[in-house]
């Protein structure tokens, strides 16, 4: 009898499941690069480069621990050109008795395999993916028949099941979030530690020259290439992070500055997402550093809460959801996604900041993505699958199951509150306080209307007018409609004629 045991792309790791028991004298490990994946949608650049070459380190690795492993690169001759043919071949090659895969983190790859038992009539194990800290079964029981799930309770739960900065059965100082004490604004002045780079070896050179010949026309820049590509330098990535960074992430997580894509955020979600890093090992690295006195306990806990309680929740959410979750539009959104998204051409500086150092790197920390570049999807009525795409080609750490609920159900609120218990919608004095991008910006930041007011201001209200059917029942926004009621009836209108231009105007 012979095994054959699948890896994908994002299961790099030699803890997934679906190596245990692994008989290195028998069994046979699959790994390949198909074109389904890296053009089903058009993949950034650098991201389909960090993941080939993650991919390659990761096989070398087990080849060098005995393992037999098959590895298909893009541009061989014989690839089949999906993992459904890739498996085929291989069972025809080595006399296959049974499958082992680790579940897919994504649902359209999971309905694929469940058809490979029929198709080749063979026993397919699709094994649980225990590097999540919550299984589906153990999310689906919590969720019960909650009609709206906050995430605060499920973090709870999370802390108390995994005794995670806990004394007893209280949290250590005596409060469970501290992201009140998180939003400061940073000088411009201050010394911001850059992360830890890693040149390029021989393995992801090549790749660099694969991604150059085949996917050169995909947005984004492959060079410089400085991320890590093996478990050991994802490690160093860690220890970086958590040494230099980690002590001023909670007081500026919220923070933006011209210049500085990273400041003290970990950068290290491309190798959880992959798997070259175990999120256990992430949340206690940092739990480590508060109990030896090296970082402040509001950095710590938002970090952590960050990893095991929105990272687990968002999963559990999809899944919970799927597949349904991706045709949700509560605001019925038809706008298409606008071109500055694409060429980060635009006089607001906020929006031309973030998209270019998306384009550069791959990577927004998330209050770029969620107040800026998803707050102005949200006000101008972009459809969810337009936004669900970008943010699903152009971030490296994207795959669906952590994109879709943070897209649809944090940005845009088009599950209609089933995430977020209200919209994610603001004007611009959030950016304008914790950033310096209005500084440089055409438009002013003071100004609520006119030609030269900050776009934020007046969309907001029109975002909040046009909707107001659909959130007028909200009670976080009752306030909001108050004060909009007590307008007078010029300044109303001209809110109205501002937006009207405006998205006349957008391309």
């Amino acid at each position: 009898m012979k095994t054959l045991r699948v890896i994908l792309g994002d299961q790099l790791s030699q803890r997934i499941s679906s190596l245990k028991e692994c008989h290195k004298n028998n069994d046979i490990i699959l790994m390949c690069e198909v074109i389904e994946e890296a053009k089903y949608v058009k993949h950034h650049q650098k991201k389909i480069a960090y993941i080939f070459s993650a991919m390659r380190h990761f096989a070398e690795e087990l080849k060098n621990q005995n393992h037999i492993v098959i590895y298909t690169k893009l541009d061989d001759d014989n690839n089949a050109g999906s993992f459904t043919s890739e498996v085929a071949n291989a069972i025809k090659k080595h006399n296959i008795t049974d499958i082992h895969i680790t579940e897919p983190s994504e649902y359209r790859v999971l309905a694929d395999i469940n058809l490979w038992q029929q198709k080749f009539e063979i026993n397919v194990s699709i094994l649980p993916d225990d590097r999540f800290l919550c299984s589906k079964d153990e999310f689906i029981s919590w969720a019960g028949s909650r009609k709206q799930l906050t995430m605060e309770y499920f973090y709870r739960e999370m802390r108390k099941k995994y005794s995670i900065l806990m004394q007893d059965d209280k949290p250590v100082g005596d409060k469970w979030n501290f992201d009140s004490e998180n939003r400061k604004t940073i000088s411009t002045k201050e010394e911001i530690p850059k992360p830890i780079v890693f040149k390029p070896d021989s393995i992801t050179k090549e790749v660099i020259k694969l991604v150059n010949e085949r996917f050169s026309d995909h947005f984004g820049d492959l060079e410089p290439f400085e991320l890590a590509t093996t478990r050991a330098e994802a490690i160093l990535a860690l220890k970086d992070f958590v040494e230099n960074r980690l002590h001023n992430f909670g007081d500026y997580q919220d923070a933006m500055i011209e210049g500085e894509p990273i400041l003290y955020h970990s950068y290290i979600s491309f190798y959880i997402n992959s798997g070259l890093l175990l999120p256990i090992e992430c949340i206690k690295a940092a739990q480590r550093e508060y109990h030896r006195g090296n970082a402040p306990l509001n950095a710590v806990e938002g970090f952590i809460r960050q990893i095991l309680g929105w990272r687990e929740y968002i999963r559990g959410v999809y899944w919970l959801k799927m597949p349904s979750y991706a045709d949700e539009n509560f605001f019925a959104a038809k706008r298409k996604l606008p071109e500055l998204y694409w060429s980060g051409k635009t006089d607001m500086n906020c929006l031309h900041q973030c998209v270019s150092e998306t384009k550069k790197n791959a990577y927004a920390h998330h209050i770029q993505r969620l107040m800026v570049l998803g707050n102005f999807s949200l006000l101008i009525g972009v459809d969810p699958k337009e936004l669900n795409e970008w943010f699903l080609i152009v971030y490296g750490d994207a795959y669906e199951w952590v994109e879709l609920p943070n897209v649809s159900g944090m940005v845009l609120f088009a599950d209609g509150g089933f995430l977020a218990s209200k919209p994610y919608a603001a004007g611009g004095s959030y950016i304008n306080k914790m950033s310096n991008y209005c500084k440089n910006c055409k438009y002013k930041i003071s100004k609520k209307t006119g030609e030269d007011a900050c776009p934020f201001n007046y969309l907001y209200w029109n975002f909040m007018i046009t909707n107001r059917d659909k959130l007028k029942n909200n009670y976080r926004l009752a306030m909001i409609y108050k004060s909009y009621d007590k307008m007078a009836d010029d300044k109303k209108q001209t809110i109205k004629s501002d937006s009207e231009k405006f998205l006349k105007e957008l391309k």
